[in-house]
Order: structure tokens, then C-alpha cells, then sequence
């Protein structure tokens, strides 16, 4: 799409006009926007298409859509979280992130939908309507990013923002057959991202293709004062890692604890061929251990729910958002919490108030922050040993919607291949992997590397990219969902 704006033969306008089209056609079906911002991506893109005809050097990405999860601020625009305690919220400023894309002359499309405040995995805890998966519109896209990513597997949207706290980018993309990233904590400014958990809560770029995803990458990537967790160094090589594409001769580490008992045997074969791809290019594939993953689950657990519950205090129906009830201020405060939540985050403000109980905190939350000391130092030695670390990035393909709803250590399993990473506060992608045997779903390879080692997802990722493609033929899955078949 950019060489097509760049050569002329089509306009941003007509691009955004043409998405805007097929959001209008399908997204009855799919669901994957809160809101679409018809006039204003019009807007935006005419002032793009006026930039290039008087010859302003743009960007590689300007003038093509993009979807924005609905956990960014963006100026104007409703932000939601997913939640009926911001519904017709408009922030008053925007996120760094948004403020990148519009640096880069992104046209942006509209908020897609997602669990809420980003407390899911299969987009069912929206408190609007739940997504569809555009492969099968019975089950899951995954969540919290689910919108994100049916935007992508649907052709709504080339291009997509995700945010990732224990795999919300990840998970989506493997269930979708598309690519996303987590990048290195720290190294996407997280200002303007509605809080969930503070210490993990990463923003994503996600797209079709591993090249699509750098481009993305490197447009809302580095160091921003507004955010006191942000990494001041440069951005590591993204784009022109993604361009090479040469593992001659990188350690892989296939990790031991991430496979086996839970794993569907479909997904299973999959990343194993993956491998296999990936060692007739010339990668060395060895096993590497990894034992205090097998308590990363329990430890995010305890972890997020946690830095939920101080960080959801804001919304006590006396600044912003929802205010339901008369009397107290205390009656009203109750009133409207227990009105403006859905049953998850309950769940989850609960557990985390809970944790950091007097006489609760040091058993629980102080546990849980031991372990994740031990899950960093689990990467560092892996690390030592290799370049990257493998494993499926769910351990089955997208499930029925309704189906795992009221079981909550169900759905917890399905992020336990993707916590690990934002425990430790390393980069991780996920890419399609091919369709499962069981099924005909996409399912997902993650690859996983060091803090600002992003680079090194990009090199690997477009190597297997590129092989599963020459493998499958007609792009890296063989075909496309039915929804898009014509």
C-alpha cells in the first residue's frame, strides 16, 4: 500500500475510503470496532494526500489506515477500555502513541473493542459485544486485543495498535493467524495507555505481515520524558532486521516447560515443523529449561490483579466517567463501581485488593514479586546460552465463544506460554505457525528475546515467514478465513 501511495496509482483517501467500505460490510458480523471515525480518517487522510503533492518527504507508513485498541487516549475520540464506566468518555489529550502515528501520517480508523480495561483473553468481557474470530465467527479471536486483531484477519485494517500485560498482543494474533509483538518493556511509551497493570502493560504494534509489524514498531517505538518507564536508547535495528532474514548460525531455544500436557497435538506439529524450517536455514535448535515458568501463571496472578486494584481506584464516580446513585459520597462511589464493572474486573479487584491485605501482603504479593525475580533470572541464563527462545504462543486455537466464560482458571491457561515475557519485562512476537489439523485454525510460533533485543524477533520471524510461505503457498497460512476467501 505505501509503494502504491508513494507511485501515485492510489490516493490515501481512496485507501481509507476503500477500509472504511470494509469495515461497513463485515464488521456487522466480525465486530471488532467500538467506534469508527468515518470524517475524521477522511480528514486525515486528505491532509496526507496534500503533503505528498507538494512533495513533503513522509514517512514509510503515511497515509495507510490503522486500527487503534481502545485502551489509547486519543484526543476527541471516544476511549472506553471496554468498559460502561468510560462509555462516551472523550480524553482531552493523546497518547504518546497516537501522537507517533500522527507524527508518521497514519490514518487512523477508528478504537476497536477488547475485554475490559484489557482484562481478558478472548474479547468475551467487553461490556458492549463480544468479537469474532473472521476464521470462524462462532469462536474467540482471543483478547484482550481481540478487536486488533479481527480488524487485521478480516482486512478491516491493514495495520493495528495492541497493548500487551500477559500476552493481549500474542494471543490474539496466534488465534487470528496474524503477527504481533510485545515489545521490550519500556521501549513504546506507555503515556496515554489506561492503566491495568502498571509494571507489565505494554503497547504493540500488530499487522499482517512481519515487515508490516516492523514498520509499525519503529514509528510509536522510543524514549518519551512523559513516561517514567521508558527506555532512553536508541531503537535497535527493527525494519532492517526484518529485511534480513538470515538465522545462519543463531542458537534457537526450544523451551522444555512451554509444550507437552495442554498443548492441542495440532499446535504441537506445527511448532515442530516450524523448527524444522527453522534448522534447514541454518539455525542450531536446542532445548533449554526454564523451571520457575511452571509458577509464572500463578505469579501474574497475584501480580496483575494487584496493580488493578490501586490503579482502577481512580474511577470513584467523583472526577470522570460514569456517577450513578445519590447520598455519600461512599454510597455513590459504591453504586457506580458496582454498576460500571463487569463481573472480571470485580474478579479481578478483588484478588488484587486482597493480596495486599495487612497480614495477606507479604504471602501473596511479596511471594509473587520472588518469583518473578526467579523468572528474570530464568532469562538471563537462557540468554547466555541463546539468541532467541521458542515455544507455541497458545497451547490451542481459537476456542468457542461461550465456552470457557464461566470458568476463569480455564481461561487464565490460555496466557500461559506469554506471561513469562512481561514478568520479565523481555520482547516477544508471535507469528502464524500454519492451521491446525484438528481444527483449520491459525495457530501461533512465539519467538522471545532479550530487553532490546527486539531486533532479534524480526531477523527469526521473517526467516520462518518466509520459509512457511515457500511451504504452505499462497501466503504463510495457504489460504485466507472464509469471511475473506473471495
Amino acid at each position: 500500500m505505501s509503494q502504491l501511495l508513494n507511485n501515485g496509482e492510489i490516493s490515501s483517501v481512496d485507501l481509507t475510503r476503500a477500509h472504511l467500505d470494509r469495515i461497513s460490510e463485515v464488521d456487522g458480523q466480525v465486530k471488532a470496532f467500538l467506534f469508527v471515525d468515518h470524517d475524521g480518517a477522511l480528514a486525515q487522510a486528505e491532509l496526507v494526500d496534500a503533503k505528498r503533492r507538494s512533495g513533503e518527504n513522509l514517512s514509510p507508513l503515511a497515509g495507510v489506515p490503522l486500527a487503534l485498541k481502545d485502551v489509547m487516549t486519543q484526543r476527541g475520540i471516544p476511549t472506553t477500555c471496554g468498559s460502561k464506566m468510560l462509555e462516551g468518555w472523550r480524553p482531552p489529550y493523546d497518547s504518546t502513541v497516537v501522537t507517533k502515528l500522527r507524527s508518521a501520517d497514519v490514518v487512523i480508523l477508528g478504537k476497536t473493542n477488547c475485554d475490559e480495561f484489557a482484562m481478558g483473553s478472548s474479547t468475551e468481557n467487553s461490556a458492549y459485544f463480544p468479537t469474532r474470530n473472521p476464521w470462524d465467527l462462532t469462536r474467540i479471536p482471543g483478547g484482550s486485543g481481540g478487536g486488533s486483531s479481527a480488524s487485521l484477519a478480516s482486512y478491516e485494517a491493514p495495520l493495528a495498535i495492541g497493548t500487551d500485560t500477559g500476552g493481549s498482543i500474542r494471543q490474539p494474533a496466534a488465534v487470528t493467524g496474524t503477527v504481533g509483538v510485545k515489545p521490550t518493556y519500556g521501549g513504546v511509551s506507555r503515556y496515554g495507555l489506561v492503566a491495568f497493570s502498571s509494571s507489565l502493560d505494554q503497547a504493540g504494534p500488530c499487522a499482517r505481515t512481519v515487515l508490516d509489524v516492523a514498520y509499525l514498531h519503529e514509528a510509536i517505538a522510543g524514549h518519551d520524558p512523559l513516561d517514567s518507564t521508558s527506555i532512553n536508547a536508541p531503537v535497535p535495528p527493527i525494519v532492517a532486521a526484518a529485511k534480513d532474514g538470515n538465522v545462519k548460525g543463531m542458537k534457537i531455544g526450544v523451551i522444555k516447560e512451554l509444550q507437552g500436557d495442554g498443548y492441542q497435538p495440532g499446535v504441537l506439529k506445527l511448532f515442530n515443523q516450524s523448527l524444522e524450517e527453522l534448522a534447514k536455514l541454518g539455525a542450531e535448535i536446542v532445548e533449554v529449561s526454564c523451571k520457575y515458568f511452571d509458577y509464572a501463571l500463578a505469579a501474574y496472578y497475584l501480580i496483575a490483579p494487584s496493580e488493578c486494584s490501586s490503579n482502577l481506584a481512580r474511577f470513584d464516580a467523583m472526577r470522570y466517567g460514569l456517577r450513578i446513585g445519590e447520598g455519600s459520597a461512599e454510597e455513590v462511589m459504591n453504586s457506580t463501581r458496582s454498576a460500571g464493572f463487569g463481573k472480571e474486573v470485580k474478579r479481578r479487584i478483588i484478588l488484587g485488593t486482597y493480596a495486599l491485605s495487612s497480614g495477606y501482603y507479604d504471602a501473596y504479593y511479596g511471594s509473587a514479586q520472588k518469583v518473578r525475580t526467579l523468572i528474570s533470572q530464568d532469562f538471563k541464563d537462557a540468554f547466555e546460552k541463546v539468541d532467541v527462545l521458542v515455544s507455541p504462543t497458545a497451547p490451542t486455537t481459537a476456542f468457542k465463544i461461550g465456552e470457557k466464560s464461566n470458568d476463569p482458571i480455564a481461561m487464565y491457561l490460555n496466557d500461559i506460554a506469554t506471561i513469562p515475557t512481561n514478568l520479565a519485562g523481555v520482547c516477544g512476537m508471535s507469528l502464524p505457525s500454519g492451521l491446525a489439523e484438528e481444527d483449520g485454525l491459525p495457530a501461533g510460533f512465539q519467538i522471545m528475546a532479550g530487553a532490546m533485543k527486539d531486533d532479534r524477533l524480526y531477523k527469526v520471524g521473517a526467516a520462518l515467514e518466509s520459509a512457511l510461505t515457500k511451504k504452505w503457498g499462497g501466503g504463510i497460512l495457504g489460504k485466507a478465513p472464509k469471511l475473506v476467501a473471495k
